[in-house]
């Protein structure tokens, strides 16, 4: 005779069981002063826990998200990442990252402390301006990403250029 599971044992979600759903899943690892995974911004879904310290968030279709990793080990930082990804429907062409499944389209994908910053900073000016980072031209970020990339300061998004981007988005629709 098989004994059935006991209720006191909870089913732990895990990436691959939860592929297929047609959402985009995160794993957010927090161990103090070691590994910190967090959403910077982006609409969640959904957030399941799967233990004191790692949970998965989720986003729907056509979402934009800020996913930062940062890692460190008794000498120092040893990973400071930022990567702003658009989420994709089922079917539709996706780069892979570790941590998202199943993948996403990579509209800046910054690594290095000092570049994370400003990328940070980048976030600050489009929240100061009035504009959910989740709604602004994801052409902005294209741009912020190229800009720090090559070393050169990002143009500040403005309530002009958004404006823009929900005009241009109205005519593709």
């Amino acid at each position: 005779m098989i004994d059935a599971v006991p209720s006191s044992v909870a089913v732990r979600p895990t990436l691959a069981s939860l592929a297929g759903d047609g959402l985009t899943h995160v794993e957010l690892t927090w161990i103090e002063k070691r590994t910190e995974h967090w959403i910077r911004f982006g609409r969640i879904a959904h957030d399941r826990i799967v233990d004191r310290r790692r949970r998965i968030v989720s986003f729907r279709p056509d979402e934009v998200f800020a996913f930062v990793r940062w890692a460190s080990n008794l000498f120092g930082t040893i990973l400071s990442r930022i990567d702003i990804v658009q989420t994709v429907a089922p079917g539709d062409a996706y780069s892979t990252l570790p941590f998202v499944r199943p993948g996403g389209e990579l509209l800046l994908s910054i690594h290095g402390w000092p570049k994370v910053e400003r990328v940070l900073q980048a976030i600050d000016a489009v929240e100061a301006a009035g504009v959910d980072p989740c709604d602004a031209a994801p052409d902005h970020w294209c741009h912020v990403h190229n800009r720090l990339t090559a070393g050169i300061e990002p143009r500040l998004y403005s309530v002009d250029r958004h404006s823009a981007w929900l005009q241009r988005r109205e005519l593709q629709a």
